[in-house]
């Protein structure tokens, strides 16, 4: 597993914009957009290209265009849906898979309740969408999923993650698969009811309300 933090002055701001618990609901998925797409610009940078010729007003060259298979989007519901347009920003021709996992609160444990993802991801470049590792629970649950059905590159984006949920991650996949996790921070600890401190809050909330 490949961790890559997000060093920038932009990221820090949104960052901590985000943190603020006075920051309303409109501002704050505003901020989480334009964040995403900063941690996209990082996350994509390995993305797979191939060469083609191209002809400019003067002459021709040769350019890169994205490589077949396109790499797949996959928002982890519901707070990941609000970074989904953060992301395809840069990449428009990605597919879009949806997942449903959510932390029961007494376990701690990732329950599934929706997939909509390709039976078949070989070959496929996967990014995955979630706000918050904490746990680590629903990101192993998630990276499964897409190696189940032959993804063997996986690029998880989040706001921000917790130390103990890296280590979960990190033992979980081993040498299973090239997986990367992108964010803005890596902050100090989870507390006794698991969200992370200093954190941001529970990032579904914040995005969309109270359900």
């Amino acid at each position: 597993m490949r961790l890559h933090i997000a060093d920038h002055p932009l990221v820090a701001h949104k960052l901590s914009v985000l943190r603020d618990e006075s920051t309303p609901s409109p501002i704050f998925r505003l901020l989480v957009d334009e964040l995403v797409t900063l941690l996209a610009y990082e996350a994509t940078r390995h993305v797979r290209t191939e060469q083609k010729e191209i002809r400019t007003p003067v002459t021709t060259t040769t350019g890169v265009r994205m490589s077949h298979p396109s790499p797949i989007v996959i928002p982890i519901l519901r707070a990941g849906l609000g970074m989904l347009d953060g992301l395809t920003r840069l990449l428009p021709t990605a597919e879009v898979g949806f997942l449903g996992l959510q932390r029961d609160e007494s376990t701690f444990e990732a329950v599934t309740y929706a997939n909509r993802l390709p039976d078949d991801l070989t070959d496929r470049q996967v990014f995955l969408l979630d706000p918050m590792l904490a746990t680590g629970g629903t990101l192993v649950a998630a990276i499964d999923y897409a190696l189940e059905r032959g993804a063997r590159d996986v690029t998880a984006v989040c706001l921000l993650a917790a130390p103990e949920g890296l280590e979960v991650v990190k033992e979980a996949i081993g040498e299973r698969a090239d997986v990367q996790i992108v964010t803005a921070a890596v902050d100090e600890r989870l507390n006794e009811h698991k969200f992370i401190v200093p954190g941001l809050g529970d990032a579904g909330d914040r995005l969309y309300g109270v359900v």
